[in-house]
């Protein structure tokens, strides 16, 4: 039987592979980065890069802790004012110690001080990683619901991949039969991020598939999904759209755009921008969606990419951008679909570094076979 002693961490071991993962100070500068994007409102972060940097670190000190403040619940703000009151009245004790100061007020006023910011850090910490499982549960769930990376259709190579920049994604991606006879394939992305857009994307993936197998074209399944969204009413919460419809052993791919990046076709003597479309998804109501033909010949690939690949920033915070995406895909011409869609991940990794990806990643290589 094995000693449950064996299996508890140890604080010790635990701090040093902390230190020896050689990423600690990088680590600290994202975290530092990532508090200040948090707690301070985008006026303020302007307004930090015209003063000096002393200036600057006390005012970012200063707006962080107050905004820090008005976040916690009421009890939490008093154990937070009670602790740092008695921990300044330790220091106060300290300068009357010559003056007949007593030093077990001090000890006392110290470990109680301290006693009350470590419950406020626990009460934190207990919601947060309360959070944090259900996070874990919803990208489980999105997770399940993914579809195959490399789905089989006869006359065509596919292969899709998605990249969540947090817990759970806001991009959506689904393949799916469309109309009885034909495929279907839906990119997009939810304004917003975190669980409120990745609940949104989950519903609409959900209505793709209920409407499509039944809708006889792109523009109603589009009409139905906006329809649905509007009568919800969820505040500030929309959604850009690509939708796509191929059958087997057929070159013929109609699509609908709805406020998405425009899809990239590379073909023998280029590549071409396809349209932009319609606005997106849930915003105006009996918007006209327009659907769009494509004669897609052997060899010829069609891409379909989220703005986490053009927006991917390395440590000097410059965007892998549009050109970049371009050129790497005339450098991956003549590949399979697998090959092309993980040399353009494996460019875009390379680009950022040891940066985080700050935006969810989807991309789909749509591919004609050869006869």
């Amino acid at each position: 039987m094995t000693d449950p002693r064996a299996q508890d961490p140890k604080i010790w071991g635990t701090l040093r592979a902390d230190m020896r993962g050689g990423h600690f100070f990088r680590d600290v500068r994202d975290e530092g980065r990532e508090i200040r994007n948090f707690y301070l409102s985008e006026e303020k972060r302007d307004a930090l890069g015209k003063m000096s940097a002393v200036k600057r670190w006390f005012l970012v000190a200063w707006w962080v802790l107050k905004s820090m403040f008005f976040k916690l619940t009421p009890v939490r703000r008093l154990l937070l004012a009670a602790g740092l009151i008695l921990i300044i009245s330790a220091s106060v004790t300290v300068s009357d110690n010559n003056n007949g100061g007593s030093a077990q007020n001090f000890g006392l006023s110290v470990f109680l001080g301290v006693a009350a910011l470590l419950l406020v850090l626990l009460l934190e910490l207990k919601d947060k990683l309360l959070a944090h499982g259900e996070l874990q549960d919803g990208r489980a769930i999105q997770r399940a619901m993914q579809p195959p990376s490399s789905p089989i259709v006869p006359g065509w190579d596919i292969w899709l991949y998605t990249y969540p920049a947090n817990e759970v994604c806001g991009d959506i991606l689904d393949f799916f039969p469309f109309n009885g006879k034909h495929y279907g394939i839906v990119t997009g992305d939810v304004a917003g991020k975190g669980l409120g857009a990745a609940l949104l994307m989950v519903k609409i993936q959900a209505l793709v598939r209920a409407f499509a197998p039944e809708v006889p074209a792109l523009t109603s399944l589009a009409a139905k999904i906006n329809e649905i969204l509007l009568r919800d009413k969820i505040p500030a919460r929309f959604a850009s759209l690509l939708l796509l419809q191929f059958e087997p052993n057929s070159g013929t791919v109609r699509y609908l755009n709805a406020g998405h990046i425009p899809p990239l076709l590379i073909t023998e003597n280029g590549l071409a921008e396809m349209g932009k479309g319609n606005c997106a998804i849930g915003l105006a109501p009996d918007t006209s969606f327009a659907q769009k033909e494509l004669e897609m010949a052997p060899g010829q690939t069609l891409v379909l990419y989220s703005d986490g690949i053009t927006e991917a920033e390395n440590n000097t915070r410059e965007s892998f951008g549009l050109e970049r995406l371009e050129a790497e895909c005339r450098s991956a011409s003549g590949l399979r679909a697998q090959a092309f869609g993980e040399k353009l991940v494996a460019a875009v990794d390379a680009f950022i570094g040891e940066e985080r990806h700050k935006d969810d990643i989807s991309l789909v290589v749509l591919q004609r076979c050869g006869t």
